[in-house]
């Protein structure tokens, strides 16, 4: 009997682990494409997956393989709200603590595809830590549509467009209060994205591992690079 064919696409490692622990089940088989070069439709082609599962991707999805096979992303809000880029940092930014993960189909359009299931997510802790937390849900997600052969519904609502953040935006000098000083250094903490900093004409004070201590404190690391 031929196996089921599943890809993992991601450019993170906590995305690597969905694979690792995908790749055990029995009667399907699970390839893990983690480089641009082989997320190509003639690579696809060759494999012939049933799904595309795409938990974490840092490129632009070509035309030819979304609409040639049932590519699937994981978008970090309660769709259609917050659609769009760096939705982790724009919902804390918005003082927003609690969202759900949406599956949905991949189109033309950013996150406008058709939702195949949601899943609760709570934004506490550091940015690796909710990225974890995020990965956990989407393996069982990635499941739940494996197993209960979900068809995607279109998406329902008003659409909240967020804004891809820039680097300078992580600069906190303009933060007026303790919680968001916080919010915004625990949001930047992980591989990738650009740290909460601060600088003057010769250094730049970059931030992470941030705590908190009884609403009025915060406690962080700091590196210190000189400025060229």
């Amino acid at each position: 009997m031929l196996k089921s064919k599943y890809i993992i696409v991601t450019s993170r490692a906590w995305g690597e682990e969905s694979y690792n622990k995908l790749k055990i089940r029995k009667g399907e088989k699970w390839i893990l494409i983690n480089s641009k070069l082989n997320f190509s439709s003639k690579n696809l082609e060759k494999i012939k997956p049933k799904y595309v599962f795409i938990p974490h991707w840092s490129y632009k999805i070509p035309k030819k393989i979304f609409e040639n096979f049932n590519c699937i992303i994981f978008h970090m809000t309660d769709l259609p709200y917050g659609r769009g880029g760096s939705p982790l940092q724009n919902l804390i930014s918005r003082g927003i603590y609690k969202t759900k993960i949406s599956a949905i189909k991949v189109e033309e359009g950013i996150d406008t595809g058709d939702i195949y299931c949601k899943d609760n997510l709570k934004l506490n802790g550091s940015a690796t830590d909710i990225f974890k937390r995020a990965n956990s849900i989407i393996q069982k997600m990635i499941i739940y549509i494996i197993e209960k052969k979900i068809k995607p519904i279109p998406q329902k609502g008003k659409a909240t467009i967020f804004k891809r953040r820039k680097p300078e935006e992580s600069n906190i000098r303009n933060l007026n209060s303790i919680i968001k000083l916080y919010d915004h250094i625990r949001m930047l903490d992980a591989d990738g994205y650009p740290s909460a900093f601060l600088e003057n004409e010769f250094f730049k004070f970059e931030f992470n591992e941030a705590s908190i201590i009884n609403n009025n404190e915060v406690i962080a690391k700091v590196k210190i690079k000189k400025n060229e």
